[in-house]
């Protein structure tokens, strides 16, 4: 279920009241606002299992995409004055900063802080965006955009099974997922989709890694019922085997099939020695084939699911089923199946479909900070300061230029300008901007000033909102960032003082 964000010391309002009702009502702080995600162990345990859960394939993570609300470059970012200040500047030091290292680093080292934060949107999709952890005091927050937090074009939606995995790589996480607890942001955002408060920070649950459970095999019923990772195989049976499979399900059962490797007579299903069989076909002759049980028709659910294979196995098969090889470089054959029937004489084999679950064991990896580390914090900086942006870009430039694929993480560096950017069109008046190539995907990627390559620490002073293309040329070659101020640091000390812990019992 997707919820409001609430003011913060304000009572639960109708949806239909936020915008209008909130601004003239009394509340504790006017300035930060906050919403449960999983609100206990039970919950995060069950959002873990969703991302992380292995099947025969691969999991959730693996099939997210980046969350793009917006498919070209923002217009009309123009700039102009600067930025003032409203108040004393501040900082929080970065987990481990006390260490000295002597080493001068010259290239850039990635930090182990960033990773991707995951959640379903609100239209049902696996989407991710980029995020960081950062200091607090129970070592268990981490910072991204606001728009990857909740959904402001659709009516504040909080967005369902959130999670960060700090270091990702290939649908693995390699430090264990973080499922969010509380988030908190600027009221004005939450309320106005203010994004000059395009920010949030994630109070985090510890850490957690799904053990590689072994493979139950269970009844169709069961397996339908799982809401975790399961698969299926064929496996060859004889006649025998199969006519008792039938006779124990009462005539046609999904469990036992029969296969035909050609069609040369087909009869009708009231034909007193009729066998429904499969024959396999190639996609195209798929989609052609019409739906209904009919002879030809669509044998929908033994078909369209990609099945993961070795390069050698892909390179050697030269059956119809369809050749693939998707955006992650993995080799996967997608059998499709149309079904007849005919005379028991004209049946070649026989088959049985094992239905399994895997339920894997849950262990705790720790708090997220102590784990990866976390990035400072500060605020009511001056601008021109260098800064290093970290994310994952992953879409095309609005040419249709795909320069990322958002597997590994990038960076751009440079400084920040000393002018604001502005855009009536997302209600932005107060960007700060830096000359950056990246792309969406990279939504919430921390930018970190005084950053060390040594220590892989910096401070925390904007996330990635917004993406424009300057110079028109149909790439994108500015990112935008809301200014990091005394607000910005109210909200922050807030969710840092919050605390979350572990989820395993």
């Amino acid at each position: 279920m997707k919820r409001i964000l609430l003011p913060a010391g304000g009572a639960v309002l109708a949806t239909g009241l936020l915008a209008a009702g909130l601004a003239g009502t009394a509340h504790a702080n006017p300035d930060w606002a906050y919403d449960t995600m999983a609100k206990d162990a039970p919950a995060a345990v069950d959002v873990a299992k969703f991302w992380l859960a292995a099947n025969e394939h691969t999991n959730n993570l693996a099939k997210a995409t980046p969350y793009t609300w917006e498919t070209k470059a923002t217009p009309s970012l123009n700039a102009g004055g600067g930025y003032t200040p409203d108040g004393k500047p501040g900082t929080v030091a970065p987990i481990g900063e006390e260490k000295k290292v002597a080493a001068k680093i010259k290239n850039v080292n990635l930090p182990k802080t960033i990773g991707k934060v995951f959640f379903v949107d609100s239209e049902g999709q696996l989407k991710w965006c980029s995020g960081t952890s950062v200091q607090s005091k129970y070592r268990n927050l981490v910072a991204t955009a606001g728009h990857c937090v909740y959904d402001d074009k659709k009516n504040a939606s909080v967005a369902d099974n959130w999670a960060f995995v700090p270091a990702y790589y290939q649908g693995k996480a390699p430090y264990g997922i973080y499922v969010g607890k509380t988030a908190y942001t600027h009221y004005d955002y939450s309320v106005f989709n203010d994004r000059d408060k395009d920010y949030a920070f994630v109070t985090v649950y510890n850490g957690v890694q799904v053990g590689g459970g072994t493979p139950k095999v269970v009844s169709k019923k069961d397996y339908d019922a799982f809401a975790g990772a399961k698969f299926t195989k064929d496996v060859a049976i004889t006649e025998a085997e199969y006519q008792k499979c039938k006779d124990l399900n009462g005539g046609e059962t999904s469990d036992c099939w029969a296969k035909a490797d050609t069609i040369k007579d087909p009869v009708g299903p009231g034909h007193p020695d009729a066998v429904k069989v499969y024959e396999e076909v190639t996609k195209e002759a798929y989609d052609k084939a019409p739906s209904g049980e009919v002879n030809g028709g669509k044998a929908v659910a033994k078909s369209g699911v990609p099945v993961n294979v070795t390069k050698s196995e892909y390179d050697a098969y030269t059956g119809p089923g369809y050749k693939k090889i998707d955006d992650k470089g993995n080799y996967t054959i997608t059998h499709y199946f149309v079904k007849y029937w005919v005379k028991k004489t004209d049946v070649k084999s026989f088959y049985k479909t094992v239905f399994y679950v895997v339920d894997g064991f849950i262990q705790d990896t720790g708090h997220l900070g102590e784990v990866v580390g976390g990035q400072g914090v500060t605020w009511n900086q001056k601008t021109g300061q260098t800064v290093f942006v970290f994310g994952y870009p992953a879409d095309a430039h609005p040419d249709g230029n795909k320069a990322y694929t958002g597997v590994t993480p990038k960076y751009c560096y440079g400084k920040t300008s000393g002018k604001v950017y502005v855009s009536a069109a997302e209600k932005v008046e107060e960007h700060i901007g830096l000359k950056c190539p990246m792309t969406p995907g990279a939504d919430g990627s921390p930018w970190l000033v005084k950053y060390s390559s040594a220590k892989r620490l910096g401070y925390l002073n904007g996330v990635t909102s917004l993406f424009g293309d300057q110079d028109k040329n149909g790439r994108y070659d500015l990112s935008t960032s809301p200014y990091f101020d005394g607000e910005t640091a109210m909200i922050y000390n807030k969710a840092a003082a919050v605390w979350s812990g572990s989820i395993v019992k």
